[in-house]
């Protein structure tokens, strides 16, 4: 079983890289975790959808074949971290691949959402996809710290 962040272009803010690294870092501790970037589309002379749709085919490429897709999207199911913990230990459980996706400026292809098992939300609003990756990669990290019964999660 391993963990991938897919996610639509490279964070630009040095503070925000900074702090996604670092979750990351103390997520790669509970689970494998793997983080896919893909190329953002270019927007001149392109409507949001064919951005989307060319987004789509970048990550749906580099998303493992056998894995559980989990798009983040504002419309998505509300979870608890506990409830969120669970999502991510019972892939571990049954030894599959888990595959959580950020969309881009547009959000995502029609492709991905079809290719996925759960939508969740991350937080109510629409958030720009650098600050997703954060709320996820913290996510990830806490859920580490849930199933291991540790205390940072109070």
């Amino acid at each position: 079983m391993r963990l991938v962040i897919a996610a639509v272009g490279k964070p630009r803010d040095r503070h925000l890289a900074a702090a996604i690294e670092e979750y990351e870092t103390r997520a790669a501790r509970y689970w494998p975790l793997e983080v896919v970037e893909v190329r953002e589309a270019s927007t001149r002379g392109t409507s949001p959808e064919q951005t989307r749709e060319r987004e789509g085919e970048r990550l749906l490429e580099r998303l493992p074949p056998a894995a559980a897709v989990v798009v983040c999207d504002e419309r998505g199911d509300r979870l608890t971290s506990a409830d969120f913990a669970a999502l991510v230990s019972a892939a571990r459980d049954r030894a599959r691949d888990l595959a959580f996706v950020i969309g881009g400026a547009y959000g995502h292809a029609d492709a991905i959402r079809s290719r996925a098992t759960r939508v969740i939300q991350l937080a109510p609003w629409t958030l720009p996809h650098e600050m997703a990756r954060l709320v996820l990669s913290e996510q990830l990290y806490r859920a580490g710290t849930i199933a291991r019964g540790e205390p940072y999660h109070k």
